[in-house]
């Protein structure tokens, strides 16, 4: 684990405007991750878990506070330029997925290299090579609609590696998968942390799997009530 500093998250609150009045869901969260560490986040449902990730990974702005990543200030970009950050920086794992219904699974792994204007036959077989590696290299020219909900997480998480992040942000990896693929894919999570230094930020209900990350946040309506090393 290195020195720099990869994640530093300073004092972020967010608010909603509900029927009823604001409604916030994160208070005053501060916490600081360096290069190849692992944490996971966890609390029960409401706690504010997911919006954090999506502040930290760009998805949305906080209402006050700020994050940096990889050493770059990310709380106040606009739209385009938090996703400029995130395509140099980040690879997501979505609980849902989020992968285009109208590309292949091959296309689903390489778009965030394509949207840097980048493409060819090395991103093509590097894309292949991902799929091989999460057991779908015999998938690649098959559509979302014609794969489990498995094969689409597996495609979902190749596309997270495709990019070579600096810092992979995962929702619930393996809620939607069996028992052998859940293995599998959490084994691919941690060798990425563990190979390339990634940074790992993991939402999560399995306190199992919590308990492989070097830390655990723990969150209750939107606050931070513990913030332990395992």
């Amino acid at each position: 684990m290195s020195d720099q500093t990869m994640l530093k998250v300073e004092r972020l609150t967010k608010t909603y405007r509900a029927a009823g009045g604001p409604l916030t869901v994160l208070r005053d969260v501060s916490f600081e991750l360096h290069a190849g560490d692992s944490v996971a986040v966890v609390g029960p449902s409401g706690s504010g878990k997911t919006t954090l990730l999506g502040l930290c990974a760009g998805l949305d702005r906080p209402t006050t506070g700020d994050v940096v990543l990889a050493g770059e200030s990310i709380g106040r970009l606009n739209e385009d330029d938090r996703a400029l950050a995130r395509n140099r920086h980040v690879g997501f794992v979505f609980q849902n997925f989020q992968l285009v219904p109208t590309l292949t699974a091959l296309e689903n792994v390489t778009v965030p290299i394509e949207l840097r204007g980048e493409g060819g036959r090395e991103v093509e077989a590097a894309g292949r090579e991902l799929l091989e590696r999460v057991g779908l290299g015999e998938r690649c020219d098959h559509y979302p609609v014609q794969l489990s909900g498995g094969e689409q997480q597996r495609v979902a998480l190749a596309r997270a590696f495709m990019n070579k992040p600096k810092i992979l942000f995962c929702d619930e990896p393996t809620g939607n998968l069996d028992g052998d693929t859940a293995t599998a894919m959490v084994e691919l999570i941690f060798g990425l942390n563990r190979e390339k230094g990634t940074t790992l930020v993991l939402v999560t209900h399995d306190l199992e799997l919590a308990k492989r990350c070097r830390r655990i946040i723990r969150l209750k309506g939107g606050l931070v009530i513990s913030d332990e090393r395992t």
